[in-house]
């Protein structure tokens, strides 16, 4: 019987190359494969695919060689313990995305890590007395002040969930919470690459309150700058718990960093029974025309053969109300895409569809970055 091929890794093509030279002077045949089968370009990712029963020997020749950066091997190491990272501010919605990410991580296994960004509102006597201030200070809080009504306010959360896990509301995991100085976009980024999370999952206010928050939001810049997954979960979703979404949407233009991104995706979703709805996030006829569309089935068919998995295309107009129609028609509980890192202008003055939705819908995001 002949031995299945399995994917050992998805890297750029100049990394699959070098694992795949050391992988065949060791005896071990490597076929290197696009990961975009609809158009196959060689580019950013391909999957480094070899016979199951090398797959043990394989592993031995890539922890014994040093050929990955530093920064890989680091993400490589902490990758065995899986961890999500949940930032709060203590508000209804936050505690509710707290809620569904301990459900989470009981699902998969992994850690939680509760943290709170705080800022000080400390000027220094630099500042003339006679400029205008965005806010008053309390001229009798000090930074010791702010720091015991924060502990307070964690240590009433961390009760909160004791309650629900003694009472068997949410299942019990291992967690912690870290407290930071500083503005919370900028804490939660730098403190997710020390802590090296699998998923972030933020609380985001409703629809009809948020509008106005397209530039400044805390969790719109944390989905745009972070390398790391993030499930950013609106305060009227319906429930706590990523089990209870039956239906959950992939955005895409089925370009190789979406196909890269849903490798991701399908990691994330991994033991959840739901139905993906692929839709398009692009209206270009010459992109859905129906041999695009069968290659595109048959890709996913390959790969995925136990997913269930249909596509949509979206009515032509104004991309985010034929997202909400196709939410309300579908019954979408959670729209996924991928997102790429992009400069400080560009996220000002042309916002990520990624931004867009999440200020223009109530339906649950998760971001990945290709």
């Amino acid at each position: 019987m002949e031995d299945k091929l399995v994917t050992l890794a998805i890297h750029t093509y100049e990394k699959a190359q070098i694992l795949k030279t050391i992988l065949e002077t060791e005896g071990i045949e490597v076929y290197i494969m696009n990961v975009n089968q609809i158009q196959p370009v060689i580019s950013a990712g391909v999957r480094v695919r070899i016979k199951e029963s090398d797959l043990p020997h394989a592993l031995r020749i890539i922890e014994d060689h040093k050929w990955l950066s530093e920064e890989d091997e680091a993400e490589t190491e902490t990758s065995k313990t899986k961890k999500v990272l949940i930032p709060i501010d203590f508000s209804d919605y936050s505690i509710k995305a707290c809620e569904l990410g301990i459900n989470y991580a009981h699902k998969v296994g992994a850690e939680v890590m509760l943290m709170h960004a705080y800022f000080s509102p400390y000027f220094p006597s630099a500042i003339p007395m006679g400029d205008t201030l965005a806010y008053q200070v309390n001229e009798e809080e000090s930074v010791q002040n702010v720091l015991k009504r924060v502990q307070v306010d964690m240590q009433n959360i961390c009760m909160h969930i004791n309650r629900k896990m003694n009472s068997g509301e949410l299942p019990k995991v291992k967690y912690d919470y870290v407290l930071r100085e500083g503005l919370p976009e900028e804490e939660i980024i730098a403190y997710s690459k020390d802590y090296h999370p699998t998923l972030i999952v933020m609380g985001t206010r409703g629809k009809s309150q948020k509008d106005m928050d397209l530039i400044g939001s805390v969790t719109g810049e944390v989905i745009e700058v972070n390398r790391v997954p993030v499930l950013a979960i609106p305060e009227n979703v319906p429930f706590n718990d990523l089990g209870e979404a039956k239906n959950i949407a992939f955005a895409t233009s089925f370009n190789q960093r979406d196909l890269v991104a849903f490798d991701e995706f399908m990691e994330i979703i991994k033991g959840y029974d739901v139905h993906i709805h692929l839709f398009n996030i692009s209206t270009s006829k010459n992109e859905w025309n129906e041999i695009r569309l069968s290659g595109v089935r048959e890709y996913f068919k390959k790969h995925y053969p136990d997913a269930n998995i249909s596509h949509t295309v979206l009515d032509d107009g104004d991309l985010l109300i034929a997202v909400e129609k196709f939410v309300r028609d579908k019954h979408i509980d959670v729209i996924a895409l991928s997102t790429y890192r992009r400069n400080l202008l560009a996220r000002m003055f042309n916002p990520s569809i990624a931004r867009k939705m999440l200020f223009h819908t109530d339906t649950p995001l998760l971001v990945m970055h290709a």
